[in-house]
């Protein structure tokens, strides 16, 4: 059980790093490694409801603490951000009843070919431009160098993309956030900085949700919650810190390839072992 406890603090550290580098959340990681890890040693005993719901759980924790950091620096548009709430709540509910309907071996190639379409998704969406369409809310903002930028949305349809951002985050336990910058981004034009806050923002309070209905149905292990948690606050602080000494295409690059070896690893797994 220390042997565990160690792993996952070095992997909470990593993830943590990882995550604040490129601005996505840890459960990309936590799942994989709470699912090949746990098992390794006690075969069984981590099913992909549980490690859905530990990995959401720990990004409540990291959430919140980004989230209080970008409201102090006032970058969370906090109206667009409840909006965004009403749809992602109880997509966050429907992800946990979802979730229940795979064994592991389905929850493997669900979770690879998952996998494989972010990184589908992170290889095209610096090459999309944003568009410009003409929504019925409109804002402005004005950021620390005095650039104003205008951007905006359509209600119902930030609601239903909510909707499925929350659903996923319950789902596979992995936040959101990958889901929703590119759209806030491409779609709403969201300045940059502004659509991660915001993002964030709204990440925290669905996996809230997911996590309390995770909760109720008893699917979160709390010693690996806590043996992730330290390790994850702490290398999201590290990675502010290391970003501004790295280049950020070769992280980006890395990044890539590890989700893919990931969704490899898991797609073939299932075909090996069903």
């Amino acid at each position: 059980m220390i042997t565990i406890v160690v792993l996952f603090l070095l992997i909470g550290l990593l993830a943590g790093i990882i995550g604040s580098l490129v601005g996505m959340g840890g459960g990309m990681f936590f799942v994989p490694a709470l699912l090949y890890v746990v098992n390794h040693f006690y075969p069984g005993e981590m099913t992909p409801q549980l490690a859905a719901g530990t990995s959401l759980f720990v990004i409540v924790v990291t959430a919140l603490s980004s989230s209080v950091t970008y409201l102090k620096q006032k970058k969370v548009d906090i109206q667009s951000a409840l909006l965004f709430f009403i749809g992602s709540a109880p997509g966050a509910i429907t992800g946990v009843y979802l979730n229940k309907l795979f064994d592991s071996h389905t929850f493997s190639l669900v979770f690879g070919l998952f996998q494989l379409a972010m990184f589908v998704l992170m290889m095209v969406k610096d090459k999309l431009k944003p568009r410009h369409v003409e929504w019925e809310v409109k804002r402005t903002y004005v950021d620390e160098s005095g650039t104003t930028h205008t951007y905006g949305y359509s209600r119902w349809l930030s609601i239903l993309l909510a909707f499925l951002v929350g659903n996923v985050s319950s789902l596979f336990g992995v936040g959101g956030g990958i889901l929703m910058v590119p759209v806030m981004l491409i779609l709403f034009r969201f300045p940059p900085h502004m659509a991660t806050a915001t993002s964030m923002c709204v990440i925290f309070l669905s996996s809230l949700v997911g996590s309390i209905t995770n909760i109720m149905h008893h699917q979160v292990a709390w010693l690996y919650v806590f043996a992730l948690a330290p390790g994850a606050l702490v290398g999201g602080v590290l990675g502010a810190k290391i970003a501004s000494r790295l280049k950020g295409r070769t992280l980006v690059f890395l990044l890539r390839i590890l989700i893919l070896a990931i969704a490899v690893q898991m797609i073939t797994e299932y075909f090996i072992y069903r």
